[in-house]
């Protein structure tokens, strides 16, 4: 440790004597974080460097476990920094974030482009068979050394300079990315009058009349580009002018010109990207990324979505016509565009289901599906989770739990931060504050989910979608990913795997809100506390493959435009607008439907590099999702505790101990096929 560490006074630095050793963010400042950053950045240097220079032969000890304990007041800083800067944000955090992204890759490069660090690590892995390494420990020697050949270990001279350089340029333009994102989002909302409310149910009213008041619209109805929020006026309003407006703003993140366009932000990024691929010795990025993923090939990939592809552009083409005829017989004779869609696909779904969303939501109270996603987890894997009230957070909607075992033993934090805000991102997501490890001891985990539902007026209920609910699933079955983790070396903990593997815990967790256990004792009104009727839900679990021609074509249609941008030969003159155009005109995307999500804020892609040419990471995922669910429902239990044994074993504690496909069939038997992922989603 050195004397700036141990003599600091920034809390940042400091040990944290906080209860459970959470970061003291009623102490943080954000001024707190550049200096914290500078130390803490050298101070790891200072043992990198101590590491490469160590005169004694190479063993795991001194060189593997060395760097996994290296770095500790860097994770600390680091961890705090980047939750809080996707969570409640501010012009401070922003201009600190854009000046230590590219720092961070430097310092990245600094530790994987060591010629002399790297001589080290690859003498030990190419004596891997000679060491007598237990399994977990060659796993974390084989993906050190991937991540070294990766970022360019191997090569030599200006090649190695510049692939350094395309580094930390990509980090600054993924930051730069994010926070247009995040600027235009803020800058868009649809003022209502109450002349303008025509079709909206009460709980988007309340909901509408909270945002006017937490943008500063007292009285006022403010409709923004959070999806909770603009998804269902685009379902219920009846003022296709309002539609037509706010759904062109919401597609239109990211190219409203401007100094928060993405649009050449894109293009800079897919040439670097490019370029950085060729020095590493790959045709284009897509090959690059994809071959450390399981999909291992952009062919394989392509073939996946195109395979879902054709029957789903086939159903979302006869959805079309019914929306059509359901239009013009209310005398639209206009043809159906996509701010349309929502609207009328709602009302046959009233028509076809008897399912109303104004009459479902208010069973969906926000606060009962949490406590729905909990109890899954203790049927599961005999988790328990206690509010504590006396820890200070960085922001009053966030909630933090206790999580316990079956033996009442200590697993971890949970973070709860559920509402959309002006200082968020929007989206939804997991992360970690501490990720679990056994190197140094027990460390124990903290691990958040961040959500953009919208709140409710003082003193009411939130209500939620029943989508939003399974998004809640979705991001707590990641959550549960991050907090079971049973691993020993930080690198491989949590949700440290394959891109086209992390999902598969997260969408496996949404089946469970659709089991009928679940539903009938959680789907409870919010005011009289009565169960969903049998019959209601009998039709809301009927619906459930309704509009999935819809979906799926949104989905796939973004997952292929992202990897054909990333097998680019040239992408130095990219266009977004007429990429997409172009590539969507030759798969016949249906006139009525917008990609989920359009290049310029495609933020998966280009926010950062987690998800760049692995947008499609979803669909793989789920091909093993709806197989693994079957296996539940094949025992006659879908909390089978046999079978959620091995779940956990081989799934959610296993982390990246072993490779992915080795995984799945640990727990399956067998690798799953695309039988149950079409008729999961009716498309077989």
């Amino acid at each position: 440790m050195t004397d700036k560490l141990r003599n600091s006074d920034n809390p940042l630095l400091q040990e944290w004597t906080t209860r459970f050793a959470i970061p003291p963010f009623n102490h943080i400042e954000t001024e707190h974080f550049k200096t914290a950053f500078d130390i803490s950045l050298n101070a790891h240097h200072i043992e990198i460097k101590d590491i490469a220079d160590n005169p004694e032969t190479p063993d795991f000890n001194n060189i593997i476990k060395a760097m996994e304990l290296s770095g500790e007041p860097l994770r600390k800083v680091a961890s705090t920094f980047y939750n809080l800067s996707g969570s409640h944000t501010n012009e401070a955090l922003q201009a600190i974030e854009r000046d230590i992204a590219p720092k961070m890759a430097a310092h990245s490069n600094s530790i994987l482009l060591n010629e002399q660090l790297f001589t080290r690590v690859d003498t030990l892995f190419k004596s891997t068979s000679s060491l007598a390494l237990t399994p977990e420990q060659t796993r974390v020697l084989e993906r050190t050394h991937s991540r070294f050949v990766r970022a360019g270990a191997n090569l030599e001279g200006t090649n190695r300079k510049r692939v350094a350089a395309i580094a930390e340029e990509l980090a600054t333009l993924g930051t730069r990315f994010a926070q247009n994102m995040l600027a235009d989002e803020k800058s868009f909302e649809l003022i209502l009058e109450k002349q303008d409310l025509d079709g909206l149910p009460d709980f988007l009213i309340a909901a509408a009349l909270q945002a006017g008041s937490d943008r500063g619209h007292e009285n006022k109805y403010v409709i923004t580009l959070s999806r909770s929020s603009i998804e269902p006026f685009l379902q219920f309003s009846s003022r296709r002018d309002l539609r037509e407006k706010s759904f062109k703003g919401w597609i239109a993140r990211g190219e409203n010109g401007g100094e928060h366009d993405n649009r050449q932000l894109v293009a800079q990024t897919l040439k670097l990207r490019e370029e950085r691929a060729r020095l590493l010795g790959f045709e284009n990025f897509a090959a690059f990324k994809i071959d450390d993923q399981m999909a291992r090939t952009p062919e394989a990939v392509r073939e996946l979505l195109m395979a879902a592809w054709v029957p789903a552009r086939e159903k979302a083409l006869k959805e079309a016509e019914k929306l059509q005829e359901l239009a013009s017989s209310e005398g639209n004779n206009q043809k159906i565009a996509a701010w349309d869609w929502r609207y009328y696909s709602e009302k046959v779904r009233r028509a076809e289901f008897d399912i109303d969303e104004a009459e479902t939501k208010p069973y969906f109270q926000l606060d009962k599906m949490i406590e729905a996603a909990f109890d899954v987890a203790g049927r599961l894997f005999g988790l328990t989770f206690s509010e504590i009230h006396d820890i200070p957070l960085y922001h009053e909607d966030a909630r933090i739990f206790e999580v316990k075992n079956a033996d009442d033993e200590h697993v971890g934090l949970f973070l709860g931060d559920y509402f959309a805000r002006g200082s968020k991102r929007s989206g939804a997501w997991m992360s970690a504050f501490r990720s679990q490890h056994k190197l140094d001891g027990e460390i124990h985990p903290i691990i958040v989910n961040v959500m953009n539902f919208s709140k409710a007026g003082k003193g009411e209920a939130s209500l939620l979608t029943f989508d939003d609910a399974r998004t809640l699933f979705h991001e707590f079955g990641h959550a549960l990913h991050g907090l079971l983790s049973d691993v020993t070396y930080p690198s491989i903990s949590g949700t440290s795997v394959a891109r086209d593997f992390v999902e598969l815990p997260s969408q496996l967790y949404e089946h469970w809100l659709s089991t009928p256990e679940i539903l009938a004792k959680y789907a409870r009104h919010y005011k009289t506390g009565e169960a969903i009727p049998k019959a209601l839900l009998d039709r809301l679990l009927a619906a459930q493959n309704f509009n999935q021609g819809f979906q799926t074509v949104e989905y796939v249609s973004t997952a292929l435009i992202d990897l054909e941008a990333h097998v680019l030969k040239d992408a130095g003159e990219f266009e977004a607008s007429q990429f997409e155009k172009n590539l969507l005109g030759e798969i016949g995307m249906p006139d009525a439907i917008v990609m989920r999500h359009r290049i310029p804020h495609l933020a998966h892609a280009f926010a950062g590099d987690g998800y760049s040419a692995g947008y499609y990471s979803y669909m793989w995922s789920e091909v093993m999702d709806a197989d693994a669910f079957v296996a539940f429902e094949e025992t006659g239990d879908v909390f089978n505790i046999d079978l959620a044994a091995k779940l956990k074993r081989f799934i959610y504690s296993a982390g990246g101990r072993q490779d992915p496909a080795d995984a799945y069939k640990a727990f399956r038997g067998r690798m799953p096929t695309m039988d149950a992922l079409l008729k999961k989603r009716g498309l077989a």
